[in-house]
This record gives C-alpha cells, sequence and structure tokens, in this order.
C-alpha cells in the first residue's frame, strides 16, 4: 500500500518537506489531494477527512499521513515516523533524536518566515497588516536568517564524520528540510539570504548537494514539485527583502 499524503494541493507549504522525503527515498505514496475528484482528490475530500467526525484522533492541520491503519499529522511527527522507514533518520537512536531536533528547530525557522507577511493575523490579508510586516520581516532578515543558518552551520563544521551531512555521513530527513529551508529563503528574502549565506558556507554547500541528488533534481524538474507562490509559506513581496 502507498503512503497516502494529505496537503492542501496548490501550495509546497509544510506538506512540501514530507513530499521531498518520500521523493529521496523512492517511495510509493500519493499525494491525494492533488489527485482528480472523481479519485477522490481535491480541496473539498481533504476538508472531509479533516472535519470527519468518526476520527478519533483528528488532525489539527495539514499535513497529516495515513500508513495502513496509522495517520499521523504534524510535519515533524510525520518525519519522525517516516524517516527509520525510509532509511533517513541516521543510525540507531542518538541519530533519530538529533535528526528530529533539527527538524524541529527547522519548523520554528518556517513559523517564522511565515509570520513576516502575517505578523499579526493568519485570518487577515497581507495587505491590511503590511506595516507589521515590514517591522517583522527587518527582524527576521537582519537577526533570525543569521541565527538560525549560522546554528545550522555550527552542527555541520561540529558534525564528527565531516560538514556534508547535519547526521553523521548519511543523508537524513534534517538535510533535506534544511534543502527545502534555504530554497524557501532564496525565494522570499533573495538579498538577505545571500548575504547570511555567504558567512554560512557549509550550509549552502549542503543545499547544492541535495539539489543535485539525483531523486532530488528528477523531482524537482517534474510537475509534482508545486512553484513558490504567494500563497504559501515563502512569500516573495520585494517590499520585505529590505
Amino acid at each position: 500500500m502507498p503512503y497516502q499524503l494529505h496537503y492542501w494541493p496548490t501550495i509546497q507549504g509544510r506538506g512540501e518537506f514530507v513530499r521531498l522525503a518520500l521523493e529521496a527515498a523512492g517511495a510509493d505514496y500519493v499525494d491525494v489531494a492533488r489527485l482528480p475528484e472523481s479519485k477522490g482528490g481535491g480541496e473539498s475530500a481533504l476538508g472531509e477527512r479533516l472535519g470527519d467526525p468518526d476520527n478519533a484522533r483528528p488532525a489539527f492541520a495539514p499535513p497529516f499521513l495515513i500508513d495502513g491503519d496509522v495517520v499521523v499529522g504534524q510535519t515533524a511527527a510525520i518525519l519522525l515516523y517516516l524517516g527509520p522507514r525510509l532509511g533517513l533518520a541516521g543510525v540507531g537512536e542518538s541519530d533519530g533524536l538529533w535528526t528530529h531536533q533539527l527538524q524541529l528547530t527547522i519548523a520554528d525557522a518556517v513559523a517564522e518566515a511565515h509570520d513576516t507577511h502575517h505578523p499579526i493575523s493568519t485570518g487577515a490579508y497581507y495587505e491590511d497588516q503590511r506595516d507589521a510586516a515590514e517591522q517583522r520581516a527587518k527582524a527576521f532578515r537582519d537577526e533570525r536568517i543569521p541565527k538560525f543558518l549560522g546554528w545550522f552551520e555550527r552542527v555541520l563544521q561540529r558534525n564528527p564524520a565531516g560538514s556534508l551531512h547535519l547526521v553523521g555521513d548519511v543523508q537524513t530527513y534534517a538535510d533535506l528540510s534544511l534543502f527545502q529551508l534555504v530554497d524557501g529563503l532564496h525565494y522570499a528574502f533573495p538579498k538577505a539570504t545571500a548575504r547570511a549565506l555567504a558567512k554560512t558556507p557549509a550550509v549552502e554547500k549542503l543545499h547544492d548537494n541535495i539539489k543535485r541528488r539525483q531523486r532530488v533534481h528528477d523531482y524537482l524538474q517534474s510537475p509534482r514539485r508545486i512553484a513558490f507562490n504567494e500563497d504559501g509559506i515563502f512569500r516573495r513581496y520585494a517590499e520585505l527583502d529590505g
């Protein structure tokens, strides 16, 4: 049975971190909401699954993953579940926990990136909170992007197995997620990200290496990879890049 990924069909969002892991591992999966409605796909079907009154353990929001009788919500929890099954969690319990910790830190960075364009309310349009967004984005550009990428640079440099991976000498879902974080920051804050990466060469090298891996490369060139857009987490507004 293929894994069933349930996420919004028109954005990368948080579901993209799961897609990348599945694609990099060559896993058999279905991106359910991207199927035609005639085959049980579409946003309406996603909404029905979220609101299923018979589900005793409902997801708060997409993404969620179904694997047989197992249903897992929250990106980091999904990857914690998938990691060992896909060979993307390092070797042993210690590596698995460290990979999960790295993923949770990436989740923090993703949340802060989102809040640059919705600093007051997720229910209000960007245009209605633009002044606050410009203030929030300045702090994110000047302080938070360098802090997050600087920490990942130290992690890479201190890895006893070398600076090509975050965990040991094998690819993990944390490597893939750091790639996606950097890719998203490149899109939303090209100038600020270029400045930060100039001081974090190991992070930039990891991003470039992941992009060249065959399965990832093929995925990025395929129609399965949704383009960045201004409905997702990483949004390009020139005024927010300073």
